[in-house]
């Protein structure tokens, strides 16, 4: 035979060689069988007999188990693991000084240095978050001026009777929004638990440009950039770009900018009430 194991018992299992180790001793110890014949036996080394039969007679059966390495000490503490999850599913990176709302490995890396003065590689980082079932995912941004409570009664409450009046009227719903896009744009992905998209917080009045864009419920999308601040006067050109060809009713639906509000604005709607 040439299995590996029989030609070195380093291969043997961990728990296989605790069960050899009593044998061999068994048989020194109460079969009175010499040291060498257990060894010639068992193959394995006139030494080994000898340190198993000393341990067993010095320390008990239980030396006979095969020790464990102890390996380097834990250098992220579970304490640092329970900091760690709570920072990135209760805050952003921004929170902390850094110029991004978007969690990744190298800003942990850096907070986990300065907050505890270690130092550990982006892959210890990444397993340890995986162990705590967090993943990278692409986040859902939530608005900061954003009101729970008004978006609930909206979508719940008011909605419900707009498109009762659309139905009836024979008009089409739009949503109109605006956007600003600048350095600040945010994109890309973030840390968060696994089967759940994270929620960021953002501040949504930074951008460069400006973007108007209004969508039916059918897919129509119609939009505009705008380089300089948004009035009610650059509101209402969008408004006569929305309306331009329409033969039905148009409800525009949007929210509670000022702009949106102005005396400009409401003039206009009044005299589009056709």
């Amino acid at each position: 035979m040439n299995a590996e194991w029989i030609l070195d018992a380093r291969k043997i299992p961990d728990e296989v060689m605790n069960y050899l180790r009593r044998i061999a001793v068994q048989a020194v110890e109460e079969k009175h069988y010499s040291p060498e014949v257990a060894a010639d036996f068992l193959n394995i080394s006139r030494s080994s007999i000898y340190d198993w039969i000393h341990k067993f007679r010095e320390e008990g059966e239980d030396a006979l188990d095969t020790k464990k390495a102890p390996g380097a000490p834990l250098v992220i503490t579970p304490e640092m693991d329970e900091w760690l999850r709570q920072t990135v599913l209760t805050s952003t990176p921004e929170a902390h000084g850094y110029d991004t709302v978007l969690w990744t490995l190298e800003i942990m890396v850096d907070l986990l240095k300065k907050q505890f003065g270690v130092w550990v590689s982006d892959s210890i980082v990444a397993l340890h978050l995986h162990e705590m079932k967090l993943s990278s995912q692409v986040p859902c941004y939530q608005a900061r001026q954003q009101d729970p409570q008004k978006v609930e009664d909206f979508i719940n409450q008011k909605f419900p009777l707009i498109q009762v009046v659309a139905e009836r009227m024979g008009a089409d719903i739009a949503f109109e929004d605006e956007a600003g896009i600048g350095i600040l744009t945010r994109s890309g992905r973030t840390w968060g638990e696994v089967n759940k998209t994270p929620v960021v917080t953002v501040n949504k009045q930074r951008g460069g440009y400006n973007v108007l864009s209004a969508i039916t419920a059918a897919g129509e999308l119609t939009f505009d950039i705008e380089e300089k601040s948004m009035d009610g006067k650059r509101y209402i050109e969008f408004l006569e770009k929305l309306l331009a060809g329409r033969t039905r009713p148009f409800i525009v639906i949007a929210d509670n900018a000022t702009f949106h509000r102005s005396k400009e604005v409401r003039e206009f709607v009044r005299g589009h009430r056709h």
